[in-house]
């Protein structure tokens, strides 16, 4: 299983990738779409919705199970891609190029408190056993 080094992750599976401008584009793991299968069903947050760090705010679904996506910092969505809603197999195809939604964050900084791919790696390891 491959993890970008060059995205951040939360223990909760989800990636996040600091764009130019400072927004972050979130999506699942790679991990999380293994665990979970066949995706069926994706629902993203409302483009101008304020999230908590932590807030539920999307949904994905397979053929398995439905979970729930977690807001990895706080921030206002600034998009929300409606390709992976339409498709959400995509998620399965590539889970890091199949994002869910943007964010601009409330402050740039809890950017920094979340996991690395090393940290990440070890996260998941300690999972499996």
């Amino acid at each position: 299983m491959t993890i970008p080094a060059d995205l951040k992750y939360t223990p909760s599976h989800e990636w996040v990738r600091v764009e130019a401008d400072g927004t972050l584009t979130v999506g699942i793991t790679h991990h999380a779409q293994d665990l979970l299968g066949d995706m069926v069903f994706v629902e993203n947050p409302a483009t101008g919705r304020a999230l908590a760090k932590g807030e539920e705010c999307a949904v994905v679904e397979s053929v398995k199970a439905a979970s729930d996506v977690y807001a990895p910092v706080a921030g206002d969505v600034i998009a929300s891609n409606a390709d992976v809603e339409s498709s959400p197999e995509s998620v399965n195809q590539d889970a890091y190029a199949a994002w869910l939604f943007k964010l601009k964050p409330a402050n740039p900084a809890d950017v920094a408190e979340l996991l690395d791919a090393a940290a990440y790696q070890k996260l998941v390891e300690s999972e499996a056993h």
